[in-house]
């Protein structure tokens, strides 16, 4: 299978304490890979050096056979290494429509000359439409975000990273605080991403989500890799239960 992101002795080290410590992950062209491990695992610390929030992260980091760990963030996401937000940070002033064509568009110095000049000019925004219909929000479109309730709010997340066309997103938590109705549709919408040529990598507490729609999934416990394997492999791994999921007993 392709190797869309691979990861190679990801270290994150704050003075004395690893937060990641030498983690080593594969995710292949379309699929869901899921990270989990419980409070303070190092699942959102990986995330951030992986999106290059964190420059003082050590290891290797490839997209599509690409090099991009000296790359700044909005460079890797201009390379199609998209993210969500545990907190759904949206434009309240502007529409749902409008928070997704910020997102679509890739600024460059001439955007502002262009602008100037013809401040009325057509712009094709064909990935915000791809985004509105994957995630089935056309009757949000035109609300502003104090408008909606917070599962729309966080399916509007979503909507935005997909917006940008990603490679690949990764997902930070989107099930937060969802109802089970919207659990269940976050879920096919990220079982149906793969067949549309996005790769994901889904980060959440909600294990039985995890373990639904993913097609591999790694552990991290103490920053460290502890497992990875497919959903069954991971459900009957005895390290996982005791460092995770509690004890058989339990």
């Amino acid at each position: 299978m392709t190797e869309l992101l691979t990861i190679r002795n990801l270290g994150v080290a704050y003075g004395g304490l690893l937060a990641v410590d030498d983690v080593e992950l594969v995710i292949h062209a379309n699929e869901v890979m899921g990270l989990i491990g419980p409070n303070g695992a190092g699942k959102t610390t990986t995330i951030d050096a992986i999106c290059g929030f964190i420059p003082h992260a050590v290891g290797t980091i490839a997209l599509g056979g690409q090099a991009i760990q000296q790359l700044a963030p909005h460079e890797r996401a201009r390379s199609g290494l998209v993210r969500t937000f545990q907190s759904v940070e949206l434009f309240d002033d502007l529409t749902v429509r409008e928070n997704l064509v910020v997102a679509a568009q890739a600024p460059r110095w001439y955007s502002l000359v262009f602008d100037a000049v013809r401040p009325n000019r057509a712009r094709s925004f064909t990935a915000v439409d791809r985004a509105i219909e994957l995630t089935e929000i056309a009757a949000l479109s035109t609300l502003r975000p104090n408008e909606l309730s917070h599962g729309q709010r966080r399916i509007v997340g979503v909507a935005r990273a997909l917006a940008a066309s990603p490679a690949l997103v990764l997902l930070d938590e989107p099930a937060a605080g969802l109802d089970p109705q919207e659990t269940e549709r976050l879920g096919a919408l990220i079982h149906r991403l793969p067949s549309e040529g996005i790769g994901v990598l889904l980060v959440d507490h909600d294990m039985a989500l995890v373990l639904e729609v993913c097609d591999r999934i790694t552990v991290l416990d103490f920053g460290r890799v502890i497992a990875s394997g497919t959903p069954d492999e991971i459900r009957s791994n005895d390290v996982v239960i005791a460092a995770y999921l509690g004890s058989s007993s339990e």
